[in-house]
């Protein structure tokens, strides 16, 4: 056994496995992935990274196994899962683009897919999969499917679900080096009402909480919440990522970047190869912009709870050509060059999302679903409003003297309409299209 000190969890201890597993080119890799992307460019704090964070699961999964086996829970279960449950929380991450997320937010096709979606290409990595195939000739492809949230194992959730043990991770280890309040979790209570449980409507065992736990449930997923709203989705948080995106994208649609380059890569060795392979260019520029701060300036702000409907602006959610088309015209609007304005509406639909098996205290096993239940748990019934209290649409601009000067922001500012980008964002995308077609402005 290997011990590491942890500013979060103190002591992680690592068995052989783990510790080869952690050894690896692949894994070491998260090392110089930052858990928060360029979050850091607001809270200084906030350098930790994916290597801590996937110890930080793996100590958790341990805790957990521990908790389930001392309560007899682990008796109906397979040995095999029992053992790879903590490889698959260290390995969850591992497939990880730099900057961790904001790159899964452009189009489809301008990157190979979802990191969950290419975990098994680092799974196939020679050091890691030497290290699982001597638990079982399948320990990496059952590893992968418990990562995918595809296993049949009844741990599936504590890898993958509404109780995962990431997201407990996360809020906590986030709010730590952030130095906010927010992101608190009753970690004990939670892991000490774990149970393994038989779905009353089926006979699958799945992972499930008894009623005393609910409470903490609950609070854990608020801070989910409030970290979105204070923390993830700050305004310069997402003027930041804006940027970033913005540079792969246009990286890549230049052919000066391959999509498949973004695989493996560390957030410096990216922002590098685009710096050597751009020079004299606007991404070369940008990137410079990035490492300095300099970052695009926010000129209107709406919050979703004043875009009624359903589906309102979820066109800019992701990137996409109509996107950029739209915004290349406010630009032409507003006398900015191409490029300069970014539209931001960023969602997490599933931010209470719930589907987890319960034990009330009479023994009665119910499914807490998407609504929660009445008496139980309500925080889910009101999900709607603290989402929609959450997102917020934003126009940013970046350009010569947007960052120095006032003046010149508040001049742009006063030539926006804030009732004409309401009338945009309810718009569909072929309504857009004839918009942008027509003579008429969008402001």
């Amino acid at each position: 056994m290997v011990t590491i000190r942890d500013p979060l969890w103190d002591t992680i201890r690592l068995d052989p496995v783990a510790v080869r597993i952690m050894d690896s080119v692949a894994f070491q890799r998260l090392r110089y992935i930052r858990q928060l992307g360029l979050a850091y460019l607001v809270y200084p704090g906030a350098t930790h990274t994916r290597f801590d964070h996937a110890l930080g699961v793996y100590h958790l999964a341990t805790r957990a196994l521990a908790i389930l086996d001392e309560e007899g829970f682990l008796t109906r279960v397979d040995p095999l899962d029992r053992r790879l449950i903590p490889l698959a929380a260290l390995l969850h991450d591992v497939g990880h683009y730099p900057f961790s997320h904001a790159i899964e937010e452009l189009e489809e096709g301008l990157i190979p897919g979802h990191h969950e979606a290419v975990v098994g290409r680092f799974l196939e990595d020679d050091e890691v999969e030497s290290a699982l195939s001597g638990i079982a000739p399948d320990a990496a492809a059952r590893v992968e499917a418990l990562i995918r949230g595809n296993s049949s194992s009844p741990l599936q959730g504590l890898v993958s679900g509404s109780l995962d043990l990431d997201k407990i991770e996360y809020l906590k280890r986030d709010a730590r080096f952030c130095g906010v309040p927010y992101g608190e979790v009753d970690v004990d209570r939670l892991l000490h009402a774990l149970v393994v449980l038989r779905d009353p409507e089926g006979a699958r065992l799945e992972v499930g909480v008894r009623e005393k736990g609910v409470a903490a449930l609950e609070s854990l997923l608020f801070a989910k919440y409030q970290m979105f709203r204070n923390v993830y989705w700050h305004h310069a948080v997402r003027a930041a990522t804006v940027m970033y995106k913005r540079i792969v994208a246009d990286a890549i649609l230049a052919g000066i970047l391959e999509p498949e380059e973004l695989i493996g890569r560390t957030d410096e060795s990216l922002l590098f190869l685009l710096e050597s392979r751009a020079p004299g260019t606007k991404i070369e520029r940008w990137v410079g912009a990035l490492r300095s701060r300099r970052l695009p300036k926010r000129l209107l702000e709406i919050v979703a709870a004043d875009l009624d409907g359903e589906g309102v602006g979820e066109w800019m959610v992701f990137d996409s050509p109509l996107k950029r088309e739209v915004e290349d015209r406010l630009a032409s609007e507003l006398g900015l060059e191409p490029g300069a304005i970014f539209l931001d509406y960023p969602a997490k639909p599933l931010m209470f999302d719930l589907d987890l098996l319960a034990l009330r205290g009479d023994g009665e096993v119910i499914r807490l679903g998407p609504r929660g239940e009445s008496g139980l748990i309500g925080l889910p019934r009101i999900a709607d409003e603290l989402y929609r209290s959450a997102r917020v649409l934003r126009l940013f601009a970046f350009g010569e003297g947007l960052g120095e000067s006032r003046a010149v922001r508040s001049a742009l500012i006063g030539r926006i309409d804030p009732d004409a980008l309401r009338s945009l964002a309810i718009l569909s995308p072929s309504e857009i299209s004839a918009r942008l077609r027509s003579d008429s402005t969008l402001l």
